[in-house]
């Protein structure tokens, strides 16, 4: 059960990260990608700050929060000196 609600916080939340980045998601897959990505990296840096989350809002918020840093350090590697 845990999986699944893993997997459910990661697609949610990478959905939610897509639409504030990007403004629209990347499909069911990516937004797992992004989502499970976004929670280890929110997880990670939400301890060091020393921030600790309770309950499927706060993982659902680390989560979010991991994704929103993915896709903005992702944005600013894509982007060419050109541009």
């Amino acid at each position: 059960m845990n999986v699944i609600l893993y997997l459910a916080i990661g697609a949610v939340s990478g959905w939610i990260a897509g639409l504030i980045m990007k403004g629209r998601g990347f499909g069911l897959i990516g937004n797992l990608i992004v989502g499970i990505s976004g929670a280890y990296i929110g997880g990670f840096l939400f301890g060091l700050l020393g921030v600790t989350t309770y309950g499927l809002i706060g993982s659902l918020l680390a989560a979010l929060a991991g994704a929103i840093i993915l896709l903005w350090s992702i944005g600013r590697f894509k982007k060419s000196p050109n541009n």
